[in-house]
């Protein structure tokens, strides 16, 4: 069993009460009661790097773990660079609902909010050499 790092939790990633709610209704509703989101992010979309998340029963080596509001959420050490500090809220409106990622360490965003360009410039053209397309937003 991997062990997992002791972390400040305040500095990882912030989610509104909105978002845990949603997120804690979709695993209820899934039967998913003993599984964590995991928050990632991966190459691609318009920007370069895209957020991910999911609902995972794992904790990988190296994994941070915290709870925000009554959820469970994993993070990687890679993603966790490119998100920290980041705040997911959760927003309903007539046209459908979605999550909403606000996140310090973005010097751009695409229009959709699904992908990101970092500032830190070096690690991320290690990461993610191949950016653009994918997100479909049209920007």
């Amino acid at each position: 069993m991997a062990t997992t790092p002791t972390v400040n939790t305040e500095t990882l990633i912030n989610l509104t009460p909105a978002a845990s709610a949603k997120l804690l209704g979709l695993m209820q509703e899934k039967q998913m009661e003993n599984q964590a989101l995991r928050v990632f992010v991966a190459g691609g979309g318009c920007s370069g790097l895209q957020y991910g998340m999911t609902f995972d029963d794992e904790t990988n080596e190296g994994d941070s773990e915290f709870e925000v509001n009554g959820l469970k959420v994993r993070v990687d050490p890679m993603s966790l660079r490119y998100v920290q500090g980041a705040n997911i809220d959760y927003q309903d409106s007539l046209m459908g609902g979605g999550f909403k990622i606000d996140n310090p360490n973005a010097a751009s965003g695409c229009g959709c909010g699904s992908s990101f360009r970092p500032r830190e410039e070096e690690a991320y053209d290690d990461y993610a050499p191949a950016a653009g397309g994918g997100c479909g937003c049209g920007r």
